[in-house]
């Protein structure tokens, strides 16, 4: 919810000025959000920032509350990786106007057009792609925002903790992989027959006498009906 309100994605009024809230203060701001009205963008070009944004929707009415989403972290991490861009990206926004009418016309006016300006701008061959969304209020994008980062930070933890579950059988196993196969040497120079792993742990030696690294070293053998069976089915669908 603070990232909403402070984050980089977020471009709202210079100042702000706390005042006692009275019950008419009260009665002329919900007022005054019911009038509001939301357009959703769902592309942002390349680059552009919430204040580049606040600054061209402001040429065809009063804005209030401007939020971008940026990409997601990975696809960032790439990017920086690859490129020589270090600053956010951002994919969609909402913009809020203070009167629906004009919030309407303007998604209506502006979507699917160039974004115009200057000769040799940025954006100026660039298309805005807008919708007006129509009984929505900006505490329902706080509050779905609220909600999907709740669910993310739920799936991650999940995640997190399957891996380490994972992590934790994977070296087990293999502590008891590595015991095994030293008390089955042991029992083969005594003359015994080898041990049977526990259920679930993979032996050094298979049954056919080859150990992990001689069956890596072994050349694979094509499956010639499999292949030709695949490459039917890819005909099919290209």
């Amino acid at each position: 919810m603070n990232d909403l309100v402070h984050g980089e994605g977020y471009a709202g009024p210079s100042e702000k000025v706390v005042k006692p809230l009275t019950s008419e203060a009260l009665a002329a701001f919900n007022t005054a959000q019911a009038r509001t009205g939301v357009v959703y963008i769902s592309r942002i070009p390349p680059g552009m920032q919430p204040a580049k944004v606040r600054h061209l929707m402001s040429q065809y009415g009063e804005v209030g509350r401007v939020y971008l989403q940026q990409e997601d972290a990975k696809t960032a991490y790439l990017r920086r990786k690859h490129t020589t861009t270090k600053k956010p990206h951002f994919v969609e926004g909402w913009v809020e106007f203070k009167d629906k009418k004009v919030a309407r016309s303007v998604a209506e006016m502006l979507n699917a057009q160039p974004i115009g300006g200057k000769k040799g701008t940025r954006w100026r061959d660039d298309v805005w792609t807008m919708k007006y969304l129509p009984k929505f209020k900006w505490n329902m994008l706080t509050e779905q925002i609220a909600h999907e980062a709740a669910v993310h930070t739920a799936k991650l933890r999940v995640e997190l903790a399957q891996s380490r579950s994972e992590q934790r059988d994977y070296l087990r196993n293999v502590e008891l992989a590595r015991i095994l196969d030293k008390r089955n040497e042991k029992r083969k120079a005594q003359g015994q027959g080898p041990l049977e792993p526990p259920r679930g742990v993979k032996r050094g030696v298979d049954e056919s006498g080859e150990t992990s690294r001689e069956q890596g070293k072994r050349p694979k053998v094509i499956d010639t009906t499999r292949s030709a069976q695949l490459d039917s089915v890819l005909g099919s669908i290209f």
